[in-house]
């Protein structure tokens, strides 16, 4: 596990996008593994800034997201497809139909997780996966449970989830409960990791995830383990452990 210290939420952004951008530069047609909520923001914005400036070049890109809210159509303005099109996808000169998010409107939930773990599957697997981390410890919607979950699977959201993203809704009440998400495994098996965090919000989670015990109470623990996991993390964020780095 490696921690690059930035010093603010530009920084993290900057440093994390030329981390993908080197994937991209390396393999044209790499598949991305993407996340959504506001801390990959600031990456997404750079991404089509280089792009925007000649440095990119997303046409071979493949692209899989971590997870989507069961319920809501691709054209709600707080689906994960729809965050990915205006933060992404609608800026840069990828295929949209080279990039996957779970179907959120999909009942059947064994029909959704199996067809998204055979889609990876068929991908090759994911090059680079992007992680944010929540103020749970979550990874995509794995929550705090009593064991990992490897496989895609529907979560019941925690009320600490709901609550963080009741921001982006007109109330808590609107949040959904319910997500498709990408399991433990999944994000293991990829073969590079780059996790964003920042704020002091976010400094105990990454205590806890990355400077304690391996448990499923605290999902994101379990990168510890992976061979090519990459923490990029502000001054904030990185406040209770600066003196362990």
């Amino acid at each position: 596990m490696r921690i690059i210290s930035a010093k603010d939420y530009s920084d993290v952004s900057q440093k994390a996008a030329d981390l993908i951008a080197a994937q991209v530069l390396l393999k044209p047609d790499c598949v991305l593994g993407l996340a959504t909520g506001s801390s990959p923001e600031g990456t997404y914005a750079e991404l089509v800034r280089k792009y925007e400036a000649g440095e990119l070049d997303f046409s071979q890109v493949r692209t899989v997201n971590l997870d989507e809210y069961v319920g809501l159509p691709v054209t709600h303005d707080q689906s994960y497809r729809y965050f990915m099109n205006n933060h992404l996808f609608d800026h840069v000169n990828i295929d949209k139909a080279n990039t996957n998010v779970p179907n959120g409107m999909e009942p059947d939930e064994k029909q959704e997780c199996a067809r998204y773990e055979a889609l990876i599957a068929a991908l090759g697997g994911i090059d680079l996966q992007l992680l944010g981390l929540g103020p749970n410890g979550h990874v995509g919607f794995n929550e705090p449970c009593g064991e990992f979950i490897a496989e895609t699977h529907k979560v019941q959201l925690t009320e600490t989830t709901i609550r963080a993203n009741s921001r982006f809704f007109a109330s808590e009440n609107d949040v959904p409960r319910y997500a498709y998400t990408m399991g433990i495994r999944g994000i293991l098996q990829a073969k590079r990791l780059v996790l964003v965090a920042n704020g002091a919000k976010k400094a105990q989670a990454v205590k806890d995830a990355f400077f304690g015990p391996i448990t499923p109470k605290v999902p994101g623990s379990i990168l510890q383990l992976h061979p090519d996991c990459t923490i990029v993390a502000d001054e904030e964020a990185l406040s209770l452990v600066k003196d362990l780095l």
